[in-house]
């Protein structure tokens, strides 16, 4: 008989309850809005309160009850810091990109608006592939995971919670926009806070020695300095999604509604920190889990310690917690997807544009859905499409950000870059097994590479597509002085 910790008609009660909340208030605080831009960007008068809620509530999605914990229990404490850093670093990096950003756009919407000034139309369709791939990747991620955890608990079938979950955030983000999404963020943002330092109440609560002290005796490999994977593992999380960060349009939308620098600096810095130490105890209790059960499911370490004694009232609590998180995520998501279509649709297809284009929009959207829906509701793995679409962002990275700097850097050298960085990525980017690549076991042997190479292609892809459009601006710019 399959373990269940709820009964099936209490979690969807409860998960409809919390939907119903979030549907109530994001309509009794709607207001129409006058055009698209106060769609997008709402009337940019954000304080730092309600900037740190919602870029901290909109950062972190469903994906930290199961990524920081199954990565901590192969890649070690390096996982978990490069983890925690790698979803901290892009508010840190924005701190710095924004303002400069919004000076030379007051009225900016999108990122994609500095990248056609800058780079021209060719790599704003580059641009605009990878935003989209990256952002619908993370919408399916983000309704799988709630799905699992659902069936997980109470046996729930995944297609029932993937339908329930995007119905719920369609009814209210569609209507309202953005400014709906930082009110929803502000309460999905106490309900994060609240549960979080409750389980690690409970959780250190219920260890008879430090945690530390558990994890040296029982797994000292983990966190042994001299551990390989601590430091490729945490190098390859922190590249993966502080770069894949830097393209999230949701983290545009708020840096354009800040009503000041000053503010958006404030708001920045509070919700690094806020990131940082959320998405680092999740991991943690990846490193705890595993310490106390070696023999546990990687993607379900923070629940093999929080749902131990099976308390209803904790186990409701993190389903609380599961679906803020993923409501606040894919709100931002819609609304991210949906803002880009009406500022950049036209770039793409013909169609796309006129007075009409948010209806357009919220029919991609609605297609879209269907499409995450059937994707959801399959249960797919989608690790491996997230870290794919993590390779694609770093291969652009570099480029686009460096040429906040270099002024050199023109359409043509653009493309080289990325173009380079994506291909030699690729070639060592793992299979499905992780075992092998495109050019490492395929075009030559494995016997041709070191056991370095061949136990580490995730780290190498990923350092390639970073290093490589680097060197290729460095070399032309140097070509080009001693000319």
């Amino acid at each position: 008989m399959e373990k269940t910790f709820l009964s099936l008609q209490l979690s969807i009660t409860v998960t409809l309850l919390v939907g119903s909340f979030f549907i109530a208030l994001g309509y009794i605080n709607s207001k129409k809005t006058s055009n698209n831009n106060n769609y997008i960007v709402g009337d940019r008068s954000e304080d730092t309160i309600s900037l740190t809620t919602s870029l901290t509530a909109s950062a972190l999605g469903a994906w930290i009850l199961f990524g920081p914990a199954s990565a901590a229990t192969w890649g070690g404490i390096g996982a978990v810091i490069g983890y925690a850093l790698g979803s901290a670093a892009p508010m840190i990096f924005l701190f710095n990109f924004g303002p400069k950003i919004r000076k030379e756009f007051p009225n900016g919407l999108t990122l994609t608006e500095f990248i056609r000034k800058r780079f021209g139309l060719g790599i704003l369709k580059i641009s605009l592939f990878l935003i989209f791939f990256y952002m619908a990747i993370f919408l399916i991620a983000e309704v799988t995971a709630i799905s699992f955890l659902l069936n997980y608990i109470s046996q729930v079938p995944l297609w029932l919670t993937s339908g329930i979950t995007l119905i719920i955030c369609l009814l209210y983000i569609l209507k309202g926009g953005f400014k709906l999404s930082i009110i929803t963020d502000k309460y999905q943002f106490i309900f994060i806070i609240l549960i979080i330092l409750l389980s690690i109440f409970l959780i250190l609560g219920n260890i008879e020695m430090t945690s530390y002290q558990l994890i040296k005796k029982n797994s000292s490999l983990l966190v042994d300095k001299k551990y390989l994977p601590n430091y490729t593992a945490g190098f390859t999380f922190f590249v993966a999604v502080a770069a894949t960060n830097l393209f999230h349009q949701g983290n545009w939308q708020r840096v354009f509604s800040a009503k000041s620098n000053s503010t958006l600096k404030s708001s920045l810095i509070y919700s690094s920190i806020i990131i940082f130490f959320i998405v680092f105890w999740m991991g943690y209790t990846g490193l705890i889990a595993y310490s106390l059960n070696p023999n546990l499911v990687p993607d379900l370490g923070f629940f093999d310690l929080i749902l131990r004694d099976k308390n209803t009232l904790i186990i409701i609590g993190v389903l609380v917690l599961a679906l803020s998180l993923t409501l606040s995520t894919i709100d931002t998501l819609i609304n991210s997807i949906s803002s880009l279509i009406i500022v950049n649709g036209e770039q793409v297809n013909r169609s796309l544009k006129g007075k009409e284009i948010k209806t357009k929009a919220n029919r991609v959207i609605f297609l879209l859905s269907i499409v995450v829906f059937i994707l959801a509701s399959r249960g797919y793995s989608i690790l491996y499409l997230f870290l794919l679409a993590d390779l694609l962002c770093c291969a652009a990275v570099i480029t686009i950000f460096y040429g906040f700097f270099n002024k050199k850097i023109n359409s043509n050298l653009a493309f080289s870059s990325i173009f380079s960085g994506l291909i030699l990525g690729l070639l060592f980017f793992p299979s499905l097994n992780f075992q092998t690549s495109i050019l490492v076991g395929n075009l030559i042997p494995l016997n041709f590479f070191s056991v370095f190479i061949k136990t580490n292609l995730l780290f190498i892809s990923f350092a390639i597509s970073l290093i490589v459009p680097f060197l290729v601006i460095s070399i032309y710019s140097l070509r080009n002085s001693l000319r």
